[in-house]
């Protein structure tokens, strides 16, 4: 754990209880005299350094030793415009995405979505959080929804699109926006509007699921 997200980080004293008081103590097993690294998400680029002063009981007393003005984000920016899927399988990369530095995701209900698949956002956000204070990040990945291709491709011109084609995504290769289907790829309705887009797939003779190409796809792009 890089910091620890505490909406009073910042106050000179600081009680640290319940589900946090549990993860420093019982989990990272931190000591008196411990110094703590904390952030708040209001605030989030400022770094709070804390020493743990005591342990009583379920409470733990920290005091603010300094502050300084301290973001951490990603060198690139990508926003993945994502078919639905199973929010298992979302959840299963979730994390690894926000590592990598992907900004925004936008859900979209394609054709071949199934529509009892609904994004569960508040669920995300909270893998997102718990992520950011493993990995450092400062910034809070973007959730949305779409009604459809049409309005994405509205609203985001120069994406490409991730699809079968001769055309595969080169080292070089530097763009912002991409749009992945879901399992099963896109109709050939989808594929028609999709047509006037740039179509680039990934130098691999094995078929992808939705989740290993926006993975694979983030990691090209951005690292």
């Amino acid at each position: 754990m890089l910091y620890l997200l505490n909406e009073d980080a910042g106050k000179e004293h600081l009680h640290v209880k319940g589900e946090d008081f549990k993860y420093l103590i019982k989990v990272r097993r931190h000591r008196v005299g411990d110094l703590l690294q904390l952030r708040k998400k209001k605030d989030i680029d400022i770094l709070y350094a804390y020493q743990l002063c005591e342990i009583s009981g379920r409470e733990a007393l920290l005091t603010l030793q300094s502050s300084q003005q301290k973001s951490v984000k990603a060198l690139k920016e990508l926003h993945i415009g994502w078919c639905v899927i199973d929010n298992k399988s979302i959840e299963k990369v979730l994390a690894s995405l926000n590592e990598i530095g992907v900004q925004k995701i936008s859900f979209i209900y394609c054709e071949r979505s199934q529509k009892n698949f609904k994004p569960d956002i508040k669920r995300f956000e909270r893998i997102i959080e718990a992520s950011n204070q493993q990995c450092g990040r400062t910034e809070l990945m973007q959730f949305d929804f779409v009604k459809n291709i049409d309005t994405f491709i509205s609203a985001n011109p120069d994406t490409k699109v991730f699809d079968f084609t001769d055309k595969t995504l080169g080292c070089e290769s530097d763009f912002t926006t991409v749009l992945i289907g879901c399992e099963g790829g896109f109709s050939s309705k989808e594929k028609s509007r999709l047509a006037s887009q740039e179509v680039f797939r990934l130098n691999t003779p094995m078929i992808l699921r939705s989740e290993s190409a926006a993975l694979a796809v983030a990691a090209k792009i951005l690292l």
